[in-house]
């Protein structure tokens, strides 16, 4: 059976969980002073509705898919804002993200059997006659050997699979004899190479035309990789040798995994993020479930579903019991130290995980997984997508959204567990959000920043690899789907292989090794039980009971500490000293250090709190230097608000967060410098002006508009080429003079979003903007309004219909904190961190700051505060015993007592999704 049809479990035993932290016992609390349940469960979607959704699927697939075949293939990928393809070395480097492009027509291979699932079989085999003709895999291109084998082998097999399945019905792929199977197989012979290491473990890149470590394959020198990287490749190189009788894949596959199994941290059984492939060595030592481990975990789970090899799900069985009893803090999931997993190595969590919910349906243990999935959906309705990372009090960390498809995933894995409506209308909410918030006219763009709904010129190949999928099935019947969902197994991205696999060219040997590295309690094996259609026939409010405390945890999330606080001050004692009230300067408060991690347990406990408020302070000091970033968001025909630029702020003029957005057409000045009085006042009087930079002061430019009428200015950069994407915000300074002369609102654009505005012009003459904030509903009356017709018209007819069905929805107020464009800071040794905290004598930390303020809950929460507080106050007053003339001991001796336990904090701003 395979997971596509429901959880693997019927309300199975949970393993024994360990007392929970800090963090955890806070939203214990808060879930407890929540509202209680009162509502009833939702009602059943109607046959209709869910064909009418369905149906709406189909079509935003129809528009992302039909842009980036138009637009961009044969590139990898589509750029939605410029509509065109994204060519590896023709646009400015992202990083590691692009290593992902390997110039193979990536989008359209990694939606073969998408097309397949969506009943639109012609469309899939003219889609494998292109890739056929087309893809070449002898590039001279660098590419991740992780990701080359979820998205490019993966989709040549889920092409594979579903091909011979077509051929075998007997109407369409006639002609296909194991044209992409060949083409995979070529693949996978061009990846061995990368697996020629001492520990087994595989490179990270590999160049597929030239290999490993020759020069001119420019890589093979990296010693790292991720745990995620060498621990995802067994189902996609199984499956490989099981098509076509070549062992090898599927050994190298194995000897990865055995390497990483043997390699994890005995005593608490996690892995690290990142490993030395030579050595072994633990270059990360923090544990989660999000990105850089996920789908090691999942890989264990579902290569013993696909293989049927019992030492895979001892493993995870294994790993799973660790997760539980040290990252699972319901709802929260917080990474932690392999050394010492009672120690939380983060205050965020990345988006990543929001597929673990879909992997516990898929064990059986759906508690926890409805928990988990409830608090993700109540983050998305705060900020309308999830963000790339979000603080434990549910703040965004890293707001970028890639169009990421996790939490669709697990939505529908919910659903097929629970048969619960509720998880329909979540699924709704996440059709209507993608089209009224990140639709454009050439596809969906990813969001820049979800708290400005600012967007990003691209889109992934997983999105229509995963997120149409998932939503499809979601709504589908049955009868829906031209083949039997139940005969195949998901991978990481979502490819289909089948099942049938387990039972075919079985050479490799089957050896237990898991128990040669530990034993096992064999009571883990209790927790995966069979498979039902529904897990709760008799009880239909279970999922709900579960949801309903959660419902305000979000929004509603209680200060931290408030439990230890309180039972500190029944006890007599006085409340643990927080970061931000924090002087070196006084005796007291260095007596309170000296004894965090020496007298008690509870003590050690304050002292952890403390090093992670002092870590976040200091981060947050730096944020706050810098102004967020503001929204150009283009209103007028044919855009109605669907494009949304990322555009820096000025230090000067109008602030856009505290006066409401300034709204007009465009023009562009002369001189176009705006560096001179305007030679065409006419042009800007009543608009908002372009202006390019360079040759004078940004408050000259904005002086010289404003006299000549404008309401505003954008300053587009005078480097071609620049972009939002691969640059850090700008900010636009004043001229070192007084500037409250300034009273228009000044934004800057790079080159690249600038020029989607002037292309704009030169196509339809009257472009109207608005300058905001943050980007404001779509408007629905202009899109209603008559335009006169257009060849973009023509396209989207059939979306501006279906957008207008998300119209009535408000944006959900957002909130506003540090800047998403920061660039993550290299690991800090514990000197640095000391230094970037403010331990010195004679610097006093501020008192407060906001990254260590809490919405309160209402009523109890605010109430308990201001008890504390005034029970605070007597205490002090009441002591005579406290002692100021103590000579302040050095800072630097106290904190040397905790530098192994600072090890956990040093990668905590590193991460990189």
């Amino acid at each position: 059976m395979s997971e596509a049809g429901g959880g693997r479990g019927c309300g199975c035993r949970v393993p024994q969980r360990a007392p929970w932290n800090l963090v955890a016992a806070t939203a214990a609390l808060c879930l407890v002073l929540a509202t209680s349940v009162g509502t009833a469960r939702a009602a059943p979607m109607s046959r209709e509705e869910k064909q009418k959704l369905g149906n709406q699927v189909l079509e935003m697939f129809d528009h992302a898919y039909g842009n980036y075949m138009e637009h961009a293939y044969p590139a990898d990928e589509l750029m939605p804002l410029t509509c065109r393809g994204r060519v590896r070395g023709q646009e400015p480097s992202r990083g590691d993200v692009d290593d992902a492009l390997g110039k193979f027509s990536l989008t359209l291979i990694d939606s073969l059997d998408t097309l397949v699932v969506l009943n639109k079989t012609k469309e899939f085999e003219d889609a494998v006659r292109k890739v056929l003709r087309d893809v070449n895999l002898d590039n001279d291109v660098v590419v991740s050997v992780f990701e080359t084998n979820i998205r490019v082998l993966g989709g040549l097999l889920g092409g594979h699979s579903l091909a011979i399945m077509l051929k075998e019905k007997g109407e369409f792929m006639q002609w296909y004899n194991d044209e992409l199977l060949q083409m995979a197989k070529q693949l996978g012979y061009k990846l061995l190479p990368a697996f020629n290491t001492t520990s087994g473990l595989p490179y990270p890149r590999i160049n597929l035309k030239f290999g490993i470590r020759k020069p001119e394959a420019r890589t093979g020198s990296e010693t790292d990789t991720c745990t995620a990287c060498a621990g995802t490749l067994i189902l996609e190189f199984a499956a490989l040798s099981r098509f076509t009788g070549a062992t090898i894949f599927e050994e190298y596959a194995r000897k990865a995994l055995d390497f990483l199994w043997e390699k994890r941290q005995r005593s608490s059984n996690l892995v690290g993020v990142t490993i030395n492939i030579h050595t072994g060595d633990w270059v990360r030592k923090d544990s989660g479930v999000g990105a850089g481990i996920d789908s090691y975990y999942e890989y264990l789970l579902k290569a013993y579903v696909l293989l049927g090899d019992d030492s895979f799900l001892e493993r995870f069985n294994t790993h799973y019991d660790a997760i539980m009893r040290y990252i699972s803090q319901p709802p929260l999931l917080l990474d932690v130290h392999i050394h010492k997993p009672m120690l939380n190595a983060r205050t965020w969590m990345d988006s990543l995980l929001a597929f673990f919910p879909g992997l516990q349906v898929l064990k059986g243990d759906i508690r926890p997984a409805i928990e988990t999935h409830e608090m993700l959906y109540q983050v998305i309705k705060k900020h309308n997508f999830l963000p790339e990372a979000f603080t434990t009090d549910f703040r965004v960390h890293w707001a970028q959204h890639p169009l990421r498809p996790e939490f669709a995933e697990s939505t529908y894995f919910l659903y097929k567990a629970t048969g619960d409506p509720y998880y329909l209308e979540v699924g709704k909410t996440l059709i209507e959000n993608l089209n009224k918030y990140a639709r454009v006219p050439c596809g969906f763009a990813a969001m820049k920043d979800v708290r400005t709904g600012s967007h990003e010129d691209r889109m992934d190949s997983f999105f229509l690899a995963e997120m149409f999928k998932y939503l499809y099935l979601l709504f589908a019947d049955k009868e829906d789907i031209i083949f039997d969902i139940e005969d195949y197994i998901f991978t990481t991205e979502a490819h289909l292989l089948p099942l049938w696999l387990s039972t075919t060219n079985r050479s490799i040997s089957k050896k237990n090794t898991t128990s040669e590295y530990t034993e096992l309690d064999d009571s883990n094996f209790d927790w995966t039980c069979p498979n039902t259609q529904i897990l709760f026939p008799n009880d239909p409010l279970y999922a709900q009971s579960i949801r309903e405390p959660l419902k305000n945890v979000v929004d509603k999330s209680c200060p931290r500490g408030i439990i230890r606080v309180e039972e500190s001050f029944r006890s007599g004692a006085k409340p643990p000293l927080r970061a931000r009230d924090f002087m070196a300067t006084n005796p007291e408060h260095l007596e309170i250090l000296k004894k965090m991690g020496a007298a008690s347990s509870i003590d050690a406990e304050d002292g952890l709190r403390f090093m992670q408020e002092m870590i976040e302070l200091s981060s947050q000091q730096q944020k706050e230097q810098q102004l967020p970033p503001r929204a150009v968001q283009i209103i007028s025909h044919p855009f109605f608000g669907r494009v949304v630029l990322t555009a820096g702020p000025a230090q000067f003029g109008l602030d856009l967060s505290k006066h409401k957005e300034t709204r007009g057409f465009v023009a562009s000045s002369k001189p176009y410098n705006g560096c001179s009085e305007l030679t065409n006042p006419e042009a800007v009087m009543g608009k908002i002006a372009l202006i390019q930079r360079g040759q004078c002061m940004f408050a000259e430019k904005a002086r010289n508009i404003q006299n000549a009428g404008a309401i505003g200015g954008i300053v587009i950069d005078d480097n071609e080429g620049s972009s939002s994407d691969t640059a850090p915000l700008f900010q636009m300074a004043g001229d070192g003079k007084d500037t409250d002369d300034i009273k228009i609102p000044m934004l800057f654009l790079f080159s690249k979003e600038g020029s989607i505005i002037l292309d704009a012009i030169r196509e339809h003459e009257e472009v109207e903007v608005l300058l905001s904030d943050k980007a404001r509903d779509r408007d629905t009356e202009m899109e209603n309004e008559d335009q006169p017709p257009s060849e973009n018209d023509s396209q989207n007819q059939s979306a501006e219909q279906l957008l207008s069905l998300s119209q009535t929805f408000d944006l959900i107020d957002q909130e506003t904190p540090e800047n998403p464009l920061e660039s993550h800071s290299e690991s800090s040794s514990p000197a640095d961190i000391e230094e970037a905290a403010g331990f010195a004598p004679s610097e006093q930390i501020p008192s407060s700051t906001e990254s260590l303020e809490t919405p309160s809950l209402d009523g109890e929460c605010t109430d308990l505060d201001n008890q504390l507080e005034e029970q605070s106050e007597t205490k002090e007053d009441s002591n005579p015993n406290v002692s100021w003339g103590k000579k302040a001991q050095p800072i630097d001796s106290i904190l040397a007592d905790w530098n192994e336990d600072i090890e956990a904090f040093e990668m905590m701003e590193k991460d990189e999704l």
